[in-house]
């Protein structure tokens, strides 16, 4: 089974956004990702709730809202109506997470957790059959354009074992140095969803990108 393919929008030309969701649209990718950052959780800012309804607006995608934020659960209602399908809040940011992913899926959407390369997945032993997916962490959030951390294998490895002991459907999506180098390893290692900014937005033919990462 191919991996679904998810370019992230902060690598993308925030001037000509709409174009690249146009692009996006007539591209093999599957989701389209929105990184939201507070400049609290994490020290960057990039943007926030009118940015996902614009991007709503036009996509033939569904949006899969990662929130890099302190309290995510005071926006879960807020990023539903503003378009958001799946939705992935951080571990580390939430201190009642089974609650946070309560209110996401009864907003409708699917409910996402994510840990930040520091944190071990033995984290998510007691939470996992709450969770739509799982969103791995490959470098530290906040800034794209970093390299990929390599440990992430083990870490795929490890949740997947998990995965399959539970008797779970749960997908394994992975962020950040995301390449054509790298991504059949990840997938082979047992990822299923690839999200992939400077890679996408930095080639020359942003779709032919796409269409190399899809066809891996």
């Amino acid at each position: 089974m191919k991996p679904l393919i998810a370019p992230s929008l902060l690598s993308a030309d925030f001037l000509r956004l709409q174009e690249a969701v146009e692009m996006l649209n007539q591209s093999e990718a599957d989701w389209i990702h929105c990184d939201v950052m507070d400049g609290v959780f994490v020290p960057n800012i990039s943007f926030g709730l009118p940015v996902v309804q614009a991007v709503h607006r036009h996509a033939r995608k569904p949006l899969d809202v990662h929130l890099m934020i302190v309290q995510p659960e005071r926006y879960v209602k807020a990023f539903a109506d503003a378009g958001a399908a799946w939705l992935s809040v951080h571990y580390e940011a939430c201190t009642h997470l089974h609650r946070c992913l309560q209110q996401i899926r009864n907003e409708g959407m699917k409910a996402g957790v994510v840990l930040n390369p520091h944190s071990p997945v033995s984290l998510l032993e007691n939470i996992l059959g709450y969770t739509d997916y799982v969103l791995l962490m490959s470098v530290n959030p906040g800034f794209g354009g970093q390299a990929f951390i390599e440990d992430t294998y083990r870490k795929i490895g490890s949740l997947k074992e998990m995965i399959v002991k539970q008797n779970l459907e749960v997908l394994i999506e992975i962020d950040g140095g995301v390449h054509a180098g790298n991504a059949a390893s990840l997938h082979a290692a047992g990822a299923d969803v690839l999200v992939a900014g400077n890679a996408v937005f930095g080639h020359s033919s942003p779709s032919e990108m796409i269409r190399l990462l899809k066809n891996i």
